[in-house]
């Protein structure tokens, strides 16, 4: 498996050469803690998410990514923001490919499913507000946190 490298406005990451739509989701429990996945090509802990295939929408890919990467079935209530800031750039070693950043960030609510790690995560826990700033995430997923914790009135647009 490759490797992925998040570059912020960095003069020396490589150019962009693809843009893929992808979503987020942040699975919140009843207890207000949230799902996260500990990423098995970076090593940082994330919200679930990944690429939107042909023929899906937003919700469907972010309720199969949800599932894929952590076992929780969820449905989606809301919408917190698009993030496509130019100057973030994922580098994908596996392949070469240099993605610009093209997220949406959704909410859900847990609806089954159990706690399960995959190819994508090698851990998956419910965490605390309060505990997820000791872990070791890009600077892309704290801010996509981080926005929805001040729980804004209008989505994010970035």
């Amino acid at each position: 498996m490759g490797r992925r490298i998040d570059y912020y406005d960095d003069p020396n990451a490589p150019k962009a050469n693809s843009l893929v739509p992808s979503v987020n989701v942040i699975v919140t429990n009843d207890d207000g803690e949230i799902l996260l996945i500990k990423r098995t090509d970076n090593g940082n802990w994330a919200v679930p998410g990944g690429a939107i295939d042909l023929g899906e929408s937003v919700a469907q890919a972010a309720i199969r990514e949800t599932r894929e990467e952590s076992g929780i079935d969820c449905e989606i209530t809301g919408l917190v923001g698009i993030y496509s800031d130019p100057k973030h750039v994922i580098h994908y070693t596996s392949n070469d490919e240099v993605r610009q950043e093209f997220s949406i960030l959704l909410t859900a609510r847990p609806i089954g499913g159990q706690l399960a790690s995959s190819e994508e995560s090698s851990k998956v826990h419910w965490v605390a507000p309060a505990n997820i700033e000791d872990l070791p995430m890009d600077r892309s997923m704290s801010l996509r946190i981080g926005h929805y914790l001040e729980q804004q009135d209008k989505p994010i647009i970035i």
